[in-house]
Formats: structure tokens, C-alpha cells, sequence
């Protein structure tokens, strides 16, 4: 599910404000920094390490989601038609639906709420493991940066999944489309934020959730320009006690994934991290982790051509993305680089946690003066050899697939 969209769509699972039937009947509230997060009653947060775990059996679906037919889905996309298709790619397609916000039947359109509706391909059986682990995350994290998740439906050979709908859609759209009028400097910052708060909220539960597969394509859009994570269909615990990190198949988007993952298959939250400052370097540059034109194998990565511009104070600007018309603070956007130079770092005991990281930004967008750019020691705060982690991927991963967009990457 991860990169389910071949095709960015021009909306996807969107955003209401909406409290839906479907949520747990009792819950939790946990306030983190100013944050209300909401955690199901039915899985103590202190056993979600276990109760996360993906299982086999459909029936280990959370109680705390709406079960529609699927008679219900095909009402609310008017039997999947073609002009309610909003993307389709490896996982499948993805429709908009209405359903009623407080029974959560099926409506007519323009009716009720605009929901996202998933539908798996029948052949993906690497979907059908996706889709079980993102019921299983989304169907107890409730957090307002991350998407949320009202339903799903299986039925038969039918796999699918409803959303709230975001109707700006994905980042990747609007810092990457040409036709979208580009955002504004502010609400790049204020989405950096958002997306820090979410990946902050999953490091910090006891599970120590691992997203695995941050990119601009899985940060959706609300109608405020509100950022939530999509998409946790390559999500999973991390490590818990003396370990430092698990050992996991090599899954995630190429030029995201961070380095050490890639060459070794070991994960942990500092993974997320990397992939973090790889969305940070997008936000300021407004370039992509892979140049589209070419797939993503003999070009250098946006961390690549940034390298040289990161280490030098004095240079750094040279990397703003040109649409913004200069309408940024330098000091701000120095500061920003820096953060995203410690994210990137190629050791990933040196980069710092996203609780940190989110602090940072927020007093970026909070203080009044600007807070000078901090003073990082490159030779130990660089990444050290920028271009082997790439050599290393596109030698182990020769059957990835060229295609107009980052690719998803897995050791099978």
C-alpha cells in the first residue's frame, strides 16, 4: 500500500472533522506535548507491542473499525466508476464514496461525507499483508497526524479500506506538479511539523512503531493544509529492551530508505528519521528524492546533490526550490537545512530523535527571532559516503521495475 498510487491522485483518503460511529465505544485520551492523542481502551497501550503484530487470520482485524459489505462500497463508489477514480497502482485503485457521517451507510454522491475507498487487486497477495497490517495500526492509533482510518471490508476474495477524505491531497503533488500552484514557505514549515508530530506520537508509544515508508506521496493534505501520515501497510514494532534495532526484509521507496537499512536490512526508528530529512530537503528544494525522467537508477539522488550545498553554510541557499520567489527567512531556511543535514546523517546513533527534531522546527515557527543556524561539526554530522548506500541499491535490487516514480524497494 505503501506506494499505491502509480499515478499520484488529485485527492486521496481525505480529512473530516467528523466523530464517527465506528470508533471504539471507550478510549483513552493521552496528551503529548499539545497534542490529544486517543488510544483504544480494548488494547492497553502497554500490550500493543504484541497486539500489533499482523496475523494471518482476517478475524485479527481491530473491533475498534466500521465492517461494510461489500454491497455497501459498491453504493458508495456507484458500483467503482470510472470518473470516481482518484489513483490505482500496485495495490490496487482507489475511489471517492459517500457515506452517511453518523450511520456510516452508503449515500448518493454529494451527499453525507466523501470517504477514500482502497480496493486490493485480487492477485496481490504482498497487498493482502499490507492491508491486514495497516487495519491492525490504524484501527488503534488514533492521532491527528495520522490519516484515519474509519473501515474496512472483507468479504470473500474483497479487500478494501475506507478513509477520510484529504482534499488537497498529497505533498508530492504540490511541491512536485507544475499545474499546482506552489506552497508557501509557512505552510511547508507548518507541514514539517505536523509530519514530526505524527512520526514523534508512533517513536514514543511502548511499541515503538516504525513507519518504514515516509515520502511525499504518503502525506496527505486537509483542506487547511493539516499534514497526516497514509498509508501503513509497511509499518511494525521496533525494537524493544537492549535491542538496538530488528532485522526485517528490506521494504520502503528508494531514495527515501535510509542507508544502513538498505545495506543491512536493520531498522529502527532512527530509519524514520533519514527518510525525514530526505522529505525536509524536498520541502526546501522543491526536487524530488529520484529525478521522475529517469527511474531512479543512473541519476544521483536529491541527498546526493545536496551534499555539497548541506556542509557549506555559505551555499545552502543555492538549494531553494526557485518557486518560492525568495519569500522565506535565509536564517530560517539555514536552520532548516541543518536539521535535515543531522537527520541524514550516515550513522544512525548520530541523528537525532524526532521528539527532538520536532522541537526544533516548533520553536522555529514559534519564536519571534529567528534562532541562528546551529553550529554542526561536518565532519562528524555529514553523511560520510553519500554515494554508496545508491551503488549499494541498485546492485541488490536489480529487479526493481523503471517507473515515473520513486519504487518501492524489497529484499524478497
Amino acid at each position: 500500500m505503501g506506494n499505491c498510487c502509480r499515478k499520484p491522485a488529485k485527492c486521496a483518503h481525505a480529512s473530516s472533522s467528523s466523530n464517527f460511529s465506528g470508533k471504539a465505544k471507550s478510549q483513552i485520551i493521552v496528551k503529548q506535548d499539545s497534542t490529544t492523542t486517543y488510544v483504544s481502551q480494548q488494547t492497553p497501550l502497554e500490550s500493543l507491542n504484541k497486539s500489533l503484530i499482523a496475523s494471518k487470520a482476517d478475524s485479527s482485524v481491530s473491533s475498534n473499525l466500521k465492517s461494510f459489505s461489500f454491497n455497501d462500497l459498491k453504493l458508495a463508489t456507484r458500483n467503482f466508476r470510472s470518473d470516481n477514480l482518484l489513483g490505482e497502482g500496485g495495490f490496487g485503485c482507489v475511489f471517492k464514496g459517500w457515506i452517511d457521517e453518523h450511520t456510516l451507510a452508503p449515500t448518493k454522491p454529494g451527499t453525507g461525507i466523501m470517504v477514500a475507498i482502497k480496493r486490493l487487486k485480487l492477485e496481490s497477495f504482498q497487498g493482502h499483508k499490507e492491508w491486514l497490517t495497516e487495519v491492525n495500526y490504524l484501527g488503534q492509533l488514533h492521532h491527528e497526524n495520522l490519516v484515519k482510518l474509519i473501515g474496512y471490508c472483507s468479504e470473500s476474495d474483497n479487500r478494501l479500506l475506507v478513509y477520510e477524505f484529504m482534499p488537497k491531497g498529497s505533498l508530492e503533488n504540490h511541491l512536485f506538479r507544475k499545474s499546482v500552484e506552489p506552497i508557501s514557505w509557512a505552510t511547508r514549515m507548518k507541514i514539517a511539523v505536523d509530519v514530526a508530530r505524527g512520526l514523534s506520537f508512533l517513536h514514543g508509544l511502548h511499541a515503538n512503531v516504525i513507519y518504514r515508508d515516509l515520502k511525499a506521496s504518503n502525506i496527505l493534505l486537509d483542506a487547511d493544509f493539516n499534514a497526516k501520515i497514509s498509508d501503513f501497510g509497511l509499518a511494525r514494532d521496533g525494537p524493544t529492551g537492549d535491542n538496538t534495532h530488528v532485522s526485517t526484509r528490506i521494504m520502503g521507496t528508494r531514495g527515501y530508505a535510509a542507508p544502513e537499512y538498505v545495506a543491512t536490512g536493520h531498522l529502527n526508528p532512527k530509519s524514520d528519521v533519514y527518510s525525514f530529512g530526505v522529505v525536509l530537503l524536498e520541502l526546501l528544494s522543491g526536487r524530488r528524492a529520484l529525478d521522475e525522467e529517469t527511474g531512479g537508477f543512473a541519476e544521483e539522488t536529491l541527498v546526493e546533490w545536496a551534499y555539497p550545498f548541506l556542509k557549506d553554510n555559505r551555499r545552502v541557499l543555492r538549494i531553494m526550490d526557485t518557486r518560492l520567489g525568495g519569500q522565506y527567512s535565509k536564517k530560517a531556511a539555514q536552520t532548516v537545512a541543518a536539521i535535515a543535514l543531522q537527520c541524514l546523517h550516515s550513522d544512525s546513533k548520530n541523528r537525532p530523535s524526532m521528539v527532538n527534531v520536532l522541537g526544533s522546527l516548533e520553536q522555529l515557527n514559534t519564536s519571534r527571532e529567528m534562532p541562528r543556524t546551529p553550529q554542526l561539526n561536518t565532519s562528524r554530522d555529514m553523511p560520510r559516503t553519500p554515494l554508496q548506500p545508491q551503488a549499494k541499491l541498485e546492485h541488490h535490487h536489480q529487479g526493481i521495475k523503471h517507473t515515473n516514480h520513486p519504487q518501492r524497494i524489497s529484499n524478497v
